[in-house]
């Protein structure tokens, strides 16, 4: 009897225990992995508009080196410097006593005094004016500088502002009616110059390319014509224009200028790539000068006719 009470007692006590105990808490269920936006999507959504009445999300920083503080780098040093090649008249380069002059340089001073900076003329190797530029040691190159698909890659470039031509100055006694007739002839060009790139992108080139000598400037590639050492100077057209007038102003004979050219020329003022603040502020500046006039006062004052692209 005993015994069939303690296993009585025994059962009761392992009910009760199990009727108070707490319930077990369900599994924990691990939250769904949502899949990735694709990194082009999440770009276009950021570019999507926010729907009525909400506010848009802010835009997304930009990738490293994009940040553009070009114009308040130039504003707050309250100067722009500008590269040249202070030979390469008319468009900037020293007079006889000592000062730099062009049709440039007056129109880099008009702009100059528009954004309210004071402007500084830097002469420079024109052939290394990348890296003078990219190394901050100049903020634009401004001298003539012509607008190509390469410098448009490796430069921000301003509007073109002034139409010219890549023309062929040709020594006493020389006629050039035809591209062909360069194979026979000892041509100069200035180093890192537009002239020696039409001269290279033309489909002759190969039968020519071994009579192109290459000089530092284009007075030197002049001297050189004078002496009788080159047969043809290739070179812009206010070059030759400005030559030509200052030769017939000392009573010298003119150079002919052949018929045949490497087609027109457009000048653009180079800056650093990213520098798109700084480039459209010069690009207003420009148009202000289009339209009050001053543009074509300077172009009449260097070329005897307006030659500044509206």
């Amino acid at each position: 009897m005993k015994k069939l009470l303690t296993v009585m007692m025994a059962a009761l006590l392992l009910v009760t225990a199990c009727a108070c105990a707490a319930p077990a808490a369900p599994a924990a269920t691990a939250a769904p992995t949502l899949p990735k936006v694709p990194p082009v999507i999440a770009e276009a959504e950021a570019s999507w508009p926010a729907p009525e009445g909400e506010a848009a999300a802010p835009a997304a920083d930009p990738e490293p080196g994009v940040t553009d503080e070009s114009w308040l780098y130039i504003e707050n040093n309250g100067k722009l410097i500008v590269g040249l090649d202070a030979t390469f008249a008319p468009m900037g380069f020293t007079d006889e006593s000592g000062e730099i002059v062009g049709f440039d340089i007056d129109l880099a001073k008009a702009v100059c005094e528009v954004l309210g900076v004071e402007p500084v003329f830097q002469p420079i190797d024109w052939a290394a004016k990348e890296q003078e530029l990219n190394g901050k040691k100049i903020d634009c190159i401004w001298n003539g500088m012509s607008a190509t698909p390469e410098r448009a890659e490796s430069m921000s470039l301003s509007r073109n502002y002034l139409n010219n031509a890549i023309s062929i100055m040709c020594n006493e006694g020389v006629t050039v009616t035809d591209i062909a007739q360069l194979k026979d002839l000892k041509v100069g060009t200035q180093a890192g110059s537009y002239g020696l790139e039409a001269l290279q992108a033309h489909e002759l080139y190969d039968t020519y390319k071994d009579n192109i000598s290459e000089y530092e400037d284009y007075n030197q590639c002049v001297m050189d014509l004078d002496t009788g050492r080159l047969d043809v100077v290739v070179g812009d057209a206010v070059y030759v224009q400005y030559i030509n007038g200052q030769r017939a102003a000392q009573g010298k004979t003119t150079y002919a200028v052949s018929d045949v050219n490497f087609g027109d020329d457009l000048y653009a003022i180079g800056f650093r790539k990213g520098d798109l603040e700084l480039t459209n502020k010069v690009n207003d500046a420009i148009q202000t000068l289009i339209e009050n006039g001053k543009a074509a006062e300077i172009s009449n004052a260097w070329f005897g006719s307006d030659l500044v692209i509206k």
